[in-house]
């Protein structure tokens, strides 16, 4: 088979979640279990980072990567869903997995996946364990694709586990209160492993204090760790953005007063900080003997050089995309990943900083978030571009555009998401900006068109 016939077996034998939605939703280990037993559990022959959360948690698995390889460890990362091209879900040292990995790997386990039948992300995490085995990596940080307790990948037993934020996002599968998501994102906590946790609120904190408590697990809460704030001095390099950092009176491990980021957006300004404090855990790790210590470190530490230079180059050493990505200039166009309430509160604060004459917004969504959620948080003074993604949770355009006009959002709807971006330059002049967002979908088509 080529890559392309391999993908469409992939795509077509398997259920796949990010297309079709829950009936795609696998929940449970078993699965998992069953197809590492088959491989000869390559997952035990690395140190991982086990990374879950609603938001936040691709962009500090990018920075952790980053960082680790900054320090010269051999880094794989696995994430979801990829954008563009299948290969972004599985990377080793930034790169993509190779094509004739992905058909030799398929081609040799069709047999194994007709006895289990496992989903399109259960087969992926397989192919991603074992291909970071036999890359003979240093350390695999591991995001967690929905929830946490019944998730595919929380087979591993991690050095480390990273919890980003909980907001609302897959309530059916998750449950409908903050601390019924807690419980399931809770459930990558470990045995006596230490875990971060990015950003808290007051239904959540107890879930996680308490199931730290039964694993006799340390937990550290990243906000009471570091303050970052945006600098007053604007960074003139494109795409990235000058922070201040301040270290609590609770943490000791001071750090110099500014850093440049290669991610720009307010939102990052919290992934930051879970991402210093997952830092300093390692560190601890790598004194106690308990994490490899850094190959390119005089001191065996991720130190600040370390730290720093792989937050600024995080997109050049990761191959990150869609995080408040700039795409062009004049007019300013700008993509985002924001897709669910939280993410998309997070996306309308950063458009009020935006200095432009006219707003154009180009949107499309899935069918299975809170719609008037999102749309209750958009601007009335944008002109909208309404699309949709060539995937089937989309929500038809004219669906979206009907349900816009209830909250006074107008504008035309466009079921090609290349003819709704035409639009919007045919629309716009040189000091207009044009925001393209709504799903991970609609963000991933845009950049092909770019």
């Amino acid at each position: 088979m080529t890559y392309e016939q391999t993908l469409k077996y992939l795509y077509d034998r398997l259920p796949v979640f990010h297309q079709i939605g829950g009936s795609a939703y696998k929940p449970g280990l078993d699965n998992s279990f069953r197809l590492m037993d088959a491989l000869g559990n390559p997952h035990r022959n690395y140190p991982c980072i086990h990374i879950a959360g609603t938001n936040g948690k691709g962009s500090v698995s990018h920075f952790l990567s980053a960082i680790l390889q900054k320090a010269g460890y051999k880094t794989g990362l696995y994430t979801s869903p990829h954008l563009v091209d299948f290969g972004e879900r599985i990377r080793v040292n930034g790169k993509m997995i190779g094509q004739n990995y992905v058909v030799d790997f398929v081609e040799e386990h069709k047999a194994l996946f007709s006895d289990i039948e496992p989903s399109f992300f259960e087969a992926t995490m397989a192919m991603a364990f074992k291909y970071f085995s036999d890359e003979k990596i240093d350390v695999a940080i591991i995001e967690v694709g929905l929830g946490g307790r019944l998730d595919s990948t929380n087979i591993i037993q991690p050095n480390l586990s990273i919890i980003t934020n909980i907001s609302f996002d897959h309530v059916g599968f998750l449950g409908n209160s903050l601390d019924k998501i807690a419980v399931e994102k809770a459930g990558i906590i470990k045995h006596k492993t230490a875990v971060v946790i990015g950003e808290a609120v007051p239904e959540t904190s107890p879930v996680f204090e308490a199931k730290a408590k039964e694993m006799e697990a340390p937990i550290i809460f990243a906000e009471n760790q570091y303050q970052i704030t945006p600098s007053e001095i604007k960074c003139n390099l494109a795409g990235k953005m000058l922070v201040d950092v301040k270290a609590t009176e609770e943490n000791r491990h001071k750090l110099s007063d500014s850093f440049t980021v290669g991610l720009s957006g307010d939102y990052q300004l919290k992934n930051i900080a879970t991402v210093l404090t997952a830092a300093r855990e390692l560190n601890k790790l790598i004194k106690e003997n308990n994490f490899p210590p850094a190959p390119l470190s005089p001191d065996a530490f991720l130190n600040e050089e370390i730290i720093r230079s792989g937050l600024e180059n995080v997109v050049e050493l990761t191959g990150l995309q869609g995080r408040w990505q700039t795409l062009r200039q004049d007019p300013t166009i700008v993509t985002d990943t924001g897709h669910n309430e939280a993410g998309i509160r997070y996306v309308a604060e950063q458009l009020k900083h935006q200095k432009y004459d006219k707003l154009h917004i180009v949107i499309g969504m899935v069918n299975d978030k809170d719609i008037n959620a999102v749309l209750a948080l958009l601007p009335k003074n944008a002109i909208y571009y309404f699309t949709q993604a060539h995937i089937e949770r989309a929500l038809p355009a004219e669906e979206l555009q009907r349900q816009a006009q209830g909250f006074a959002l107008i504008g035309n709807a466009y079921p090609e998401i290349s003819d709704a971006i035409k639009a919007a330059l045919s629309n716009a002049k040189e000091k207009d900006f044009i925001f393209i967002g709504g799903s991970n979908f609609i963000v991933g088509e845009a950049l092909k068109v770019f």
